[in-house]
């Protein structure tokens, strides 16, 4: 069976600027001829290492790193010709980028910003900015406090190796991203006792359909809001407060810069 062939160009799309240290990971393993080696310079496991080229891997569609056999220091790992042209893209990238930015002056417009900075195209219509306020080390997760507003908090989890890759540390600016048929809005008098984490309290600015039920999008804060659904007879309607639950498995943290 044929091996793959790599796509540069492919990944370029998905990548624009990676904000993790997926890039840096394969650039190290160019400059050093080692992930173990790669990995120590980057301040991250092993694993995650390997996590990071399995990623980059996977949207190239192709091997970005082989291993090299024999040698002075007993072989090690080398960039494929398509790993090599991911850097030089990458590069581009990141200098086409800064162009941007300095024409448009949005690095002192960090709302504006964020926009110019997102490239991925997903489904999540739900995107907070968020604010690290706490992290919880684990021995294989890490759990998340994130800051939405001054009202709102909500808990996440991430992997030791994710955590690393991303950088994450306290008062990190992250996105936060959820499927809005992951959010369920309701009544505040419906929320009951149990499961009182991730709720996320607004105003009803949009609602569909009281008696089938429907999506409903609440206003958390200026600029900020909410999208979900609400079950049949929700008794929910405009201008009404409303609460929106969101599970903290079905989080996704991002880097926006």
């Amino acid at each position: 069976m044929a091996e793959p062939v790599a796509d540069p160009i492919l990944l370029a799309t998905h990548m624009a600027e990676l904000a993790d240290k997926r890039i840096d990971i394969l650039r190290r393993i160019k400059e050093c001829g080692s992930i173990s080696e790669a990995a120590r310079r980057a301040g991250v496991s092993y694993k995650a290492a390997w996590q990071a080229i399995e990623s980059l891997t996977n949207l190239a569609g192709g091997p970005l790193v082989e291993r090299v056999v024999g040698g002075s220091n007993g072989g090690g790992s080398s960039l494929t010709p398509v790993g090599e042209e991911v850097l030089e893209i990458a590069d581009e990238l990141t200098r086409a980028r800064a162009d941007v930015l300095a024409r448009f002056r949005l690095k002192d417009k960090p709302q504006l910003a964020r926009i110019g900075m997102s490239t991925l195209r997903t489904s999540m219509r739900n995107q907070f900015p968020a604010t690290v306020e706490r992290m919880k080390m684990g021995s294989a997760l890490v759990r998340l406090l994130l800051n939405i507003s001054p009202q709102n908090r909500i808990r996440a989890s991430v992997t030791m190796e994710s955590s690393q890759l991303l950088g994450l540390a306290e008062g990190m600016t992250v996105l936060a991203l959820t499927k809005a048929t992951a959010v369920e809005i309701t009544t505040p008098e419906n929320v009951g006792d149990a499961g009182r984490d991730n709720l996320l309290y607004g105003i009803v600015v949009h609602c569909e359909r009281e008696r089938k039920g429907g999506e409903c999008t609440l206003q958390l804060a200026p600029g900020v809001t909410v999208v979900g659904f609400a079950k049949h007879d929700h008794g929910l309607h405009i201008g009404a407060p409303a609460v929106a639950r969101l599970s903290p498995s079905s989080i996704v943290v991002a880097r926006d810069s």
